[in-house]
């Protein structure tokens, strides 16, 4: 038996009904998941990988050790420098996933005395690392740089700056005004940090992110790139200077003691930004966000949906029970269409998230929200 306290929270998720559960794999219609691009299904990009570790004569099922033992693979030299070529940056640091980068990035960097502001739909991993940091932190409303201002105002007294935001919200699918925060950022010396996670192979030319589309890599003093998305892998990096990096390598403690990436991790990593170079991929997806959009006039839907550009498009349906009813009823048509529950956002925010793949045909796109329509009238 588990202590009283945590049976006592477990109740209280279920009372309220928002126990989550693992679920199982199926064969719904896939509006669900984070592989924009469908890579993490391409074969070719799992032959790429095989015949390369095959000729090379890779054949190591783990690292062995972290990357400051036995775990720093000849691959990593060469897949950092690669990053540090495709996104334009001076120094590119691999870590396990994005969670680890954002854990290790804001619990080691930002010093006691320092002032951190991060947006407040800003993702949980950012704000663990916040929380296991010494610095000062604010929550400013959501892409709104006049709150920022207004903090500043009241709390600075020449101390370091970090502002932290995502340049595509996971919840909401939108963006903050990216070239206004930098220009901010760089007027006051404030150091700006941009989570790209949901932007890197999805926006930009070969998917290099927003942040290079607005040409804004030289004004960040750190992104965040994540592996699991739209690349349909694991992993992450963090990019910035060399004396980022440097750093890091030296105080941040989940890259510090996490064994590192198998060479297999590693190569995919490189099969896969060798497959963004065949952009026909992201045009399909921006194709068929587009068609969304439109469908979404047609079935007169478009006051439901959060403004979105990108493959994250959100339904708003307030109450835990009422959004996770009209998922259920779409899964039992063969789409797979997930809610958003509070405390996940927040209560009365309560969403069904549309994840958009370059594989979802525009019959399955204008079947689910013809349904969706029907559901929610």
């Amino acid at each position: 038996m588990i202590p009283k306290k945590l049976q006592d929270k477990i109740e209280q998720r279920k009372t309220q009904n928002t126990l989550r559960q693992l679920g199982t794999q199926h064969n719904l219609v896939d509006f669900s998941s984070n592989d924009y691009l469908g890579f993490s299904i391409s074969r070719d990009i799992f032959d790429l990988t095989h015949h390369f570790l095959e000729e090379n004569f890779i054949k190591q099922n783990g690292s062995r050790g972290s990357r400051l033992l036995t775990g720093n693979h000849q691959l990593y030299d060469d897949i950092e420098d690669f990053i540090c070529s495709f996104h334009n940056t001076e120094a590119a640091l691999i870590f396990n996933s994005g969670y680890d980068a954002n854990l290790g990035f804001f619990s080691s960097v930002p010093q006691r005395g320092d002032i951190i502001l991060y947006d407040e739909y800003i993702h949980a991993s950012i704000r663990d690392g916040i929380t296991m940091s010494n610095a000062k932190s604010y929550k400013f409303n959501h892409n709104d740089l006049s709150d920022i201002v207004a903090i500043l105002n009241r709390v600075q007294n020449n101390e370091e700056v970090y502002i932290v935001t995502e340049s595509v919200f996971s919840m909401d699918g939108d963006s903050p005004d990216l070239k206004a925060f930098a220009e901010f950022c760089s007027q006051n010396k404030y150091h700006f940090i941009v989570d790209e996670a949901h932007a890197v192979g999805v926006f930009g030319n070969k998917g290099v992110g927003l942040i290079q589309a607005l040409g804004l890599e030289t004004n960040i003093f750190a992104r965040i790139i994540t592996f699991g998305k739209a690349f349909g892998s694991h992993g992450a990096a963090i990019l910035g200077s060399e004396d980022l990096k440097q750093y890091l390598i030296n105080f941040s403690r989940p890259f510090i003691y996490t064994t590192a990436l198998p060479p297999h991790s590693l190569m995919t990593l490189k099969s896969v930004y060798k497959e963004l170079a065949h952009t026909h991929n992201i045009e399909k997806l921006h194709e068929n966000i587009d068609f969304f959009k439109l469908q979404l006039k047609i079935h007169q839907l478009k006051s439901r949906f959060i403004e979105s550009n990108s493959a994250i498009q959100c339904c708003i349906i307030r109450g835990n029970e009422n959004v996770k009813s009209v998922s259920n009823m779409l899964n039992k048509k063969g789409f797979d269409v997930k809610p958003i529950l509070s405390p996940t956002v927040p209560l009365g925010h309560e969403r069904l998230r549309f994840c958009l793949h370059n594989y979802n045909s525009h019959k399955e796109i204008s079947e689910v929200l013809q349904l969706l329509a029907t559901f929610v009238k």
